[in-house]
């Protein structure tokens, strides 16, 4: 059985392997393995993961059953969104989906942001699985954007938007 806590320093390296794992699993075949190696060193190395960490205004989970790190989650206040938090990230490794994982650490995330009003999240349209996940959760379809997470990665995604109670 599988606990959301608080992420800390310590996990960084297990679960910067769970995205490298995660991601050739669901975006190899979208986008290729050059573009998936590229991501991955950028978007999830222990040091970007670090600095996640240490963000103030954000919050990093993990799903922890005392062997593994099944799945991570990382939303934070967002920088240009008045009263918006951004879910940046919630995955969960390829072995432990369909358990009710994401579900979990989504609860936890979606309650920690109590001056939010709204959450925004990217999502590639042709990842069927996360669609279904996120729609199932509220969020609803508010755009497009042509470089989701950095501005800069050439991966187009859906914009999509979920009302937070506050």
């Amino acid at each position: 059985m599988f606990f959301v806590r608080t992420a800390s320093e310590r996990d960084l390296e297990k679960v910067s392997a769970l995205l490298g794992e995660t991601w050739h699993a669901t975006y190899e075949a979208l986008y290729g393995a050059a573009k998936v190696e590229e991501l991955t060193a950028k978007w999830h190395s222990v040091p970007a993961l670090k600095a996640r960490l240490a963000r103030k205004d954000a919050e990093f989970v993990v799903a922890d059953n005392g062997k593994d790190i099944g799945g991570m989650g990382y939303a934070a206040m967002s920088e240009t969104l008045k009263k918006g938090v951004v879910l940046h990230q919630l995955y969960v490794h390829p072995s432990f989906q369909r358990q009710g994982i994401g579900r979990e650490m989504f609860a936890e995330l979606e309650t920690c942001f109590p001056d939010a009003e709204f959450m925004q999240l990217e999502v590639d349209p042709r990842n069927d699985a996360a669609l279904s996940f996120y729609e199932a959760h509220g969020f609803r379809k508010i755009g497009e954007t042509a470089n989701c997470g950095d501005g800069q990665s050439g991966i187009a995604a859906l914009i999509l938007e979920k009302p937070l109670s506050t």
